[in-house]
């Protein structure tokens, strides 16, 4: 009778002890990883999301640059990071083409990373010099055909976004346009500038200034609609070519195995930051356009859609790494 008054009052015990539950997330400040310089795309859009997510989560959330290896070396930690929320990653599109450049890469981007959600759109025009005797899309496609390779564009280097540009351009008239590739995409700009080369596909934010002091002129946007910033410069698809699609996006990732409530709780999060009205208007000052109605399915299927795209035409191609 005794052992099993001691049994009872021992299962009385475990039944009554305090149950200590995980804390509410998040609970210490969120790192986010932009793998890039500072001052380059994924790095702005970490800043501006950084600043507003820091209210809407309560927690502090602190930009760390990583770069190096086209972006793979930041996105490689966190993909290797814990799975608990507390360190997440910019994901642009430029980073979907390296695995098919390159045969070593650390991490896989469709499997290895979790899509939490698309934060932006980012703009991409195709610019020449305002001295240029080339005025329109049609003008630059005409001496295109009448003198192939005659023509010239400008890159940030092999497999940049600027590359997959004029490469498609190329195929697209069926003439060549040949590629000067620079060691980044502020080179290529100047280049363009100086009269180097003819014309590049350059990030919308990063000619902005030179298109308002008149030393760029923009063709045409390669997007599906004109560009809120620069609501004068016509698409591709007006000039003829409906199919023409390079657009640029940025978004958060997190490591694999990071539980669906959490990665909810970010995409919510971002979803609110995303629709602020200051924040859509520093991202279209920039050339981008804020991502309000998304969620982490539709930026998986993105990146996986994207990542088999460039793959297919880096392989028809030929465009090797740098």
């Amino acid at each position: 009778m005794r052992r099993l008054a001691t049994a009872f009052l021992l299962l009385f015990g475990v039944l009554s002890a305090p149950v200590h539950s995980q804390p509410a997330y998040p609970s210490r400040p969120v790192h986010i990883v932009a793998p890039v310089p500072p001052g380059s795309p994924p790095d702005v859009v970490a800043r501006v999301i950084g600043e507003q997510l820091a209210r809407a989560l309560g927690q502090p959330v602190i930009v760390e640059n990583r770069p190096g290896a086209s972006g793979t070396i930041g996105l490689n930690h966190v993909a290797k990071a814990a799975p608990d929320g507390y360190t997440l990653g910019i994901l642009s599109m430029p980073v979907t083409i390296v695995p098919s450049l390159f045969s070593a890469m650390p991490f896989d981007v469709v499997e290895d990373l979790t899509p939490v959600r698309q934060a932006v759109w980012a703009g991409t025009i195709l610019v020449v010099r305002n001295e240029s005797p080339y005025r329109s899309l049609e003008d630059l496609v005409a001496q295109a055909k009448q003198a192939p390779a005659q023509l010239t564009f400008a890159s940030g280097g092999a497999g940049t976004p600027s590359h997959l540009g004029g490469e498609l351009l190329s195929r697209t008239i069926g003439s060549e346009i040949r590629h000067v590739p620079y060691k980044g995409a502020p080179e290529g700009v100047l280049a363009v500038m100086s009269g180097e080369v003819t014309m590049m596909f350059a990030a919308a934010g990063a000619v902005a200034p030179h298109l308002s002091s008149g030393k760029l002129r923009g063709i045409a946007v390669p997007t599906p609609m004109r560009l809120a910033a620069f609501p004068d410069i016509p698409t591709m698809g007006e000039k003829g070519f409906p199919d023409f699609n390079l657009r640029d996006w940025l978004g958060v990732v997190a490591p694999p195995g990071t539980p669906s409530h959490i990665v909810h709780r970010l995409s919510n999060a971002i979803g609110e930051v995303a629709a602020a009205p200051l924040v859509r208007e520093r991202f279209r000052a920039m050339g981008m356009d804020a991502v309000e109605t998304t969620t982490p399915d539709d930026f998986g299927e993105l990146v996986r859609s994207e990542t088999a795209r460039w793959a297919k035409f880096v392989r028809e191609t030929g465009i090797k790494g740098q």
